[in-house]
């Protein structure tokens, strides 16, 4: 047996049991990726206003900090799958309120997905981290997080059509009655990852708090993780219109351009973690991606428009590549950087930060867009990005010390 929350490094006879897990905890966060997309997609639809949809994502940010925060200790009692199927099941809840499609209920689906969205990516670090061979970790956690591509790409294709079909309503079946199928898969898989392990200490706010703060090279990636959430964020739901309203692009050209920054932060899930894996040096690539997504944001914030389509099809993609595709990597070294014992803990702590960045970003956007523009936006956010690559630089000079 193997379970996804003991100390215990993986024997090569147990790395086959990789797979089943690496595709299960890939399918839970594109689960989780499809029921976030979901009420926007079906907005026009539905007839759920721009502002309905703001308080949704607040819901879902605010319940999934402390969820991803405290999440952890309930993963070394549950272990990971039993936590995978919870998450589904608060899936389930709430697809069935968003169908009642007024903002009471649309808020409540918000707290839901929320409960869900914090602690799958802990509980995948958890199982994972037991998994894989440390030189394989970084490319392994990056396959991991394409969950988040593919269920935005599904659901950019499927949920339209089956909304003009048949309805609102049944688009938020689909990934309801996806997400029951899903509990079926991690339930069956369980009984093979969950060993008699003696759940460790309760730890409390300030024991959490430490576990990021005692390690400054933690420290420092919660610190960069939150300009490149909200640099993340901000490229997914407002490069549009600083296509539009900027860039001189047309609707559909701009709607181009994001899909072309979608198919590079696909790429660069995947790429990023593979050239970490081989160059054993992944808070060096996340160096690279630092700088890479704060030069591609300031350029386009400052000068544009004078790229030409071309250009900005081509920097478009580089942004998907680099703000888009951090996240596997980000992971991986956190799993090698926190106690062997408590990778879900740590995990959930430094994805706090991550996640407030997310609830901080579409403010942030908003009054400097009001008092400024979008383009001097995007170039603010180019400069935090860069402090957080600093960070990681200046974090990452205590690998000498330790």
């Amino acid at each position: 047996m193997v379970d996804g929350n003991t100390a215990a490094r993986p024997a090569p006879a147990l790395l086959p049991a990789l797979l089943p897990a690496l595709g299960a905890m890939t399918a839970l966060q594109a689960l989780v990726a499809l029921a976030l997309f979901a009420p926007g997609v079906v907005a026009p639809r539905a007839h759920i206003e721009v502002w309905q949809l703001s308080m949704f994502s607040a819901a879902v940010f605010a319940v999934g900090i402390p969820a991803s925060f405290w999440g952890g200790g309930f993963i070394a009692r549950l272990g990971s799958l039993r936590i995978a199927s919870l998450c589904a099941a608060a899936i389930v809840v709430g697809m069935a309120l968003a169908s009642f499609g007024t903002s009471a209920a649309l808020l409540a689906a918000g707290l839901c997905i929320g409960l869900a969205m914090g602690p799958e990516t802990p509980a995948s670090a958890a199982l994972l981290a037991r998994l894989v061979t440390a030189e394989r970790r970084a490319f392994v956690f990056s396959v991991r997080q394409t969950g988040n591509q593919i269920g935005a790409v599904c659901g950019s294709l499927a949920l339209p059509a089956i909304a003009i079909a048949f309805g609102p309503v049944w688009c938020y079946a689909a990934v309801a009655a996806l997400a029951l199928l899903a509990i079926a898969l991690f339930e069956r898989l369980r009984p093979a990852y969950a060993g008699k392990v003696a759940p460790p200490p309760k730890l409390d706010l300030r024991a959490r708090v430490a576990l990021v703060i005692a390690d400054r090279r933690i420290a420092m990636l919660a610190l960069a993780s939150m300009p490149f959430s909200a640099m993340q964020v901000s490229l997914n739901t407002v490069f549009v219109t600083l296509g539009t309203r900027e860039l001189g692009l047309s609707h559909i050209e701009s709607g181009m351009a994001l899909a072309c920054a979608q198919a590079g932060g696909l790429v660069g899930r995947l790429g990023w973690g593979y050239v970490a894996m081989r160059l054993d040096a992944s808070r060096a690539v996340l160096v690279v991606i630092g700088l890479g997504m704060a030069f591609c944001a300031a350029l386009l914030g400052l000068n544009g428009a004078s790229l030409g389509r071309s250009g900005q099809f081509i920097i478009a993609a580089l942004f998907g590549l680099t703000a888009s595709g951090w996240n596997g990597v980000f992971v991986a070294e956190i799993a090698r950087l926190a106690p062997q014992d408590r990778i879900g803990e740590t995990t959930g702590a430094v994805l706090t930060a991550s996640y407030a960045g997310l609830l901080a970003a579409p403010a942030l956007v908003s009054i400097l867009d009001r008092v400024a523009s979008l383009g001097m936006a995007f170039f603010a956010l180019a400069c935090l990005a860069l402090g957080g690559t600093l960070a990681l630089i200046w974090g990452g000079h205590d690998n000498a010390d330790k």
